[in-house]
This record gives structure tokens, sequence and C-alpha cells, in this order.
């Protein structure tokens, strides 16, 4: 299933994309009713919710599909005025140099355990939206990455067992300001700016997606392609990543953990071919089975 956010009459909505367009959850329960079920208003309820929420939203969309839905039910997709496909994570976690090649094009030393940092609620932005360039930096490089959304609450778990707590994955963007970010051995300054964390289109249940270190990953800069690779390069696998992260913190549900980032980076190229992001810069983030995240960059006002 893709549960998705959306913007209309003044507020953010759940949706659910179909063949036949996407599902308003809302709309589709005061047309359908929910059968008993609690309807989820986000996917941060969807995630609480667990199994029987996501029944709730298969049959609302088994019905809309069954019927003459109204078009107030299933809306067309170009229309959406997109917002965040999770809207108040507890935390996020990102992990650093974690594709092999990434680490080479960098000249860096292959990491012996996982390089764990953070981005915050400020960094949150949706497909579509346009992300400000800081006017405090001058390199803002773009980074795809493939997103963990955790569904269950977990503490020390074993790597067999640390996909089992995983709701799904979406598309992320690593948006970092390489000259803030090297200015002192902390990376948080080139990684916490606002709109630095574009998430989604959709939050794709792990039931669709299946092995999630099997997925091509590219990024395009205005239709150039920057990276085209795969999460098999991962040095740390999406599952050593859950156990890891389980040993030292609580993953609470709803918490994001983006997992690195490919070889193809403005930082990876060599000086004289390092073209850093720049006002009306279209990127996009395409990850197989999880869909395509476009963010346009402008200049900050002032």
């Amino acid at each position: 299933m893709k549960l998705l956010h959306f913007i209309a009459d003044g507020k953010t909505k759940l949706g659910v994309w179909t063949e036949s367009g996407v599902l308003d959850v809302e709309a589709a329960a005061a047309e359908f009713g929910a059968a008993g079920g609690t309807v989820p208003r986000d996917a941060e309820e969807a995630i609480a919710g667990g199994e029987a929420a996501l029944r709730t939203l298969r049959r609302l969309a088994e019905a809309a599909a069954a019927s003459e839905a109204p078009e107030r039910v299933l809306l067309p997709e170009s229309g959406l005025a997109w917002a965040p496909c999770l809207a108040r994570p507890n935390k996020i976690v990102c992990i650093g140099l974690n594709y092999r090649r990434h680490a080479e094009e960098t000249n860096s030393p292959i990491p012996s355990s996982p390089i764990v940092f953070h981005k915050f609620n400020n960094a949150l932005t949706a497909h579509q939206a346009d992300v400000y360039l800081p006017r405090t930096s001058v390199k803002v490089d773009y980074e795809a990455e493939l997103a963990i959304v955790i569904g269950r609450r977990i503490k020390d778990a074993a790597k067999e067992r640390a996909l089992d707590s995983v709701f799904g994955y979406c598309c992320a963007n690593d948006l970092s300001a390489r000259d803030l970010q090297m200015r002192t051995s902390q990376w948080a300054l080139g990684k916490c700016c606002d709109g630095f964390a574009p998430l989604g289109p959709y939050l794709v249940t792990a039931d669709e997606v299946g092995n999630p270190n099997d997925l091509r990953i590219r990024c395009e800069v205005n239709g150039e392609v920057r990276q085209d690779s795969n999460t098999s390069d991962m040095i740390f696998a999406c599952d050593e990543i859950v156990s890891y992260l389980s040993q030292h913190m609580t993953l609470e549900p709803g918490d994001v953990i983006l997992t690195g980032t490919p070889e193809g980076v403005v930082m990876g190229y060599p000086p004289e071919r390092q073209v850093y992001l720049r006002d009306g810069d279209a990127v996009t983030v395409e990850i197989e089975k999880l869909g395509s995240l476009t963010n346009v960059m402008r200049s900050e006002a002032g």
C-alpha cells in the first residue's frame, strides 16, 4: 500500500494511491463508512493502528474501486498539493558514508561502524516543494537516500528480526551544505537547514517493497543522471542499521532512518567539476518501487 499526505481545505489529509486515483481517506470514510474500524487520519495513526488500520484502508480503497466513487473521494494525483509522507517523526536518524563507492569517491575510509547523525523536523519538506538554499552556504549538495520508517517500538533487536519492526520505506534527499557540514567535526549544521529532508511522495508498506537491499536508486539534476546505483552497495544493510541503532536507542513508531547515499554527489567530483546546486535546479530522487521525489532549489530571499 502507498500512503501519502496532501493538503486540502487548509489541513493535511491522508491519501492512499490507487490505480484509479488518490483515495481521500476522510471523504471515503464519510461515503462508505468504516465497517467498524478506526479510520486513521494520517500516516502516523496508520502506523500506530498496525494491521487493523491497514485493513480499514484497504476496505475503503476496495469500496471506492467497486463503486462509482464521487470525485471528492478519488482525486487526480496531478492536482495534489503534497505534504511530507510523515508529518511528525520523533527521530530522523541518518547514516553517513554507507555506500562503498561513495566512501571511495570522497577518499574516506570505509567505516567499521555506522556513522550516525540526525536531522530535525524543520528539515522535512514535501514532494514538489521548493527548497530554499541558505544564504550562509554556497555548496549545497544532493544525496538520494532510502528512508526506513519504523512501525513498532524496538530495543536491542537482533539483526535477524530487525526488519520485522519496519512499517515501510520512502524516498529521501539528504540535502547537505558541504561548507557548513565540514566547518567542524560535527556534521549537523550542514544537514539541518530548513527543507533539507524532502520525504515522499509515498510511504510504501514493507510488504510491497520486499528486500530493501536490492533496489535501484537514482538522482537526476535538471534531467541529468548524477547517481545511479543499487541499495546492495550499502556497507551496512538495512537490517544491520536498524539492529545497531536499537542497541543504543529505543526506536519508536514513525521514526525515520536515512540509510546513506551512493556515489555521484557533487562533493565526490574533482574540484574543477564541482558545481553545487543553484537557483532553479530540479532534483529528482527515484527509488525502485517507491516512486520519484522532486524538489526545485530556490535562492533564499533577503
